[in-house]
């Protein structure tokens, strides 16, 4: 059975070391990092930004075990990362929801395929949509939800199968601004009570900071680390409000400079990478 805080974290820290990694496209070789290394230790939230193309998705996809690197190595808890691990909770921008499953029935996925038993399912989901603030809306299905209802039972599915590890490829971009800010505090408040890693991916530099404890900037294709910057505002968290507070700006300038001269484009192919 699953529980957002019911057992003891497995041991999530990343460590990324000399990772470069090339691909084909038109039959010829595109390199899309270059000597990347990474360390998240436990427990840490780690934002990741840069230009369209720059490799931070295949970095989070490395860590999720779905791509191997051309070379240089990547481990979660001391252990290379061959495969895809099931301490691992991934959300992406669209909510990829079953449309002809409710939403009980989406957040309990997992589970079914764990085959974690239907009453122990049940008692799961009740309490996650109850966190995400959809117990009323269990037997809806996503045609039925805004799209800000539809990424929160995203979330519910993702808690659901107590991952310990968090990958966040822009879960909130195609939500409004309020909506947007509303499911970020929601989720901050969640991940406090878990203190679990999270890599964080977006394109949003305020949100980075809002969220992190820690953002690392890479540069245009191939991409590199090009500033690693830590986080340092208080905790809990309010995301419309720190965003007020004068260190928030300080960090904000920072991140923003390094990126204001990178475009993502590949000089020596005239390409965005996408």
């Amino acid at each position: 059975m699953t529980s957002d805080a019911a057992s003891e974290p497995r041991e999530t820290s990343i460590e990324i070391r000399g990772v470069t990694h090339h691909f084909t496209s038109g039959g010829r070789s595109v390199q899309t990092l270059d000597d990347v290394s990474i360390s998240i230790p436990q427990g840490q939230f780690v934002s990741v930004v840069g230009p369209s193309g720059c490799g931070k998705t295949t970095v989070m996809n490395m860590v999720a075990g779905l791509v191997t690197p051309s070379s240089g190595t990547v481990t979660v808890g001391g252990r290379p990362r061959s495969q895809v691990g099931r301490d691992v909770g991934y959300m992406f921008a669209r909510d990829g929801l079953l449309p002809w499953r409710t939403a009980r029935q989406n957040v309990e996925l997992g589970l079914e395929l764990r085959k974690v038993r239907a009453e122990e399912r049940h008692l799961a989901s009740s309490r996650l949509l109850a966190k995400v603030g959809l117990s009323s809306f269990a037997d809806y299905y996503p045609k039925q939800l805004s799209q800000g209802m539809r990424q929160r039972v995203a979330v519910a599915r993702t808690l659901a199968l107590d991952p310990d590890l968090f990958l966040l490829d822009e879960p909130f971009a195609a939500l409004d601004a309020q909506t947007r800010v509303t499911l970020q505090n929601e989720f901050l408040s969640i991940w406090e009570g878990l203190g679990n890693t999270v890599m964080f991916v977006t394109h949003d530099l305020d949100e980075a900071i809002a969220l992190a404890d820690r953002v690392i900037v890479f540069s245009g294709r191939p991409g590199r680390v090009k500033l690693d910057i830590p986080i340092d505002l208080p905790r809990p968290r309010d995301v419309a409000t720190i965003r007020f507070d004068p260190e928030f700006r300080r960090l904000s300038e920072l991140v923003w400079d390094a990126m204001e001269h990178d475009t993502g484009i590949d000089e020596s192919t005239d390409e965005v990478a996408s």
